[in-house]
């Protein structure tokens, strides 16, 4: 067996220059190769992302110029790993509301 590290959902982010949401959706499709440790958390080969990656720059440059500003991006990242708890904080307003309204 291989002492190998594999790359975390993070580490693949920051070196192919995409969010993490993107390596997510990349390994769902099964565009990169991910691996299952524990049956929950993704890993990642460094040798077949660093493949992925020279098939990505050719592409990268045209995605970059059509791309939303970096700021819609980032409030688009945050909703999307946070949703769950920005829905449980309103409903749990929501609740508040109604208790202390009665």
């Amino acid at each position: 067996m291989s002492n190998e590290k594999l790359l975390t959902v993070r580490e693949v982010s920051l070196l192919l220059s995409i969010s993490e949401k993107e390596v997510i959706d990349l390994a769902e499709t099964g565009i990169i190769p991910a691996y299952k440790v524990g049956g929950v958390y993704l890993r990642f080969k460094r040798e077949q992302v660093l493949g992925y990656q020279k098939t990505l720059r050719p592409f990268t440059a045209k995605v970059e110029s059509v791309s939303n500003s970096p700021l819609q991006d980032k409030i688009s990242d945050f909703f999307y790993f946070n949703d769950f708890y920005i829905l449980s904080a309103g409903l749990i307003v929501l609740l508040l509301v109604i208790i202390l309204g009665s």
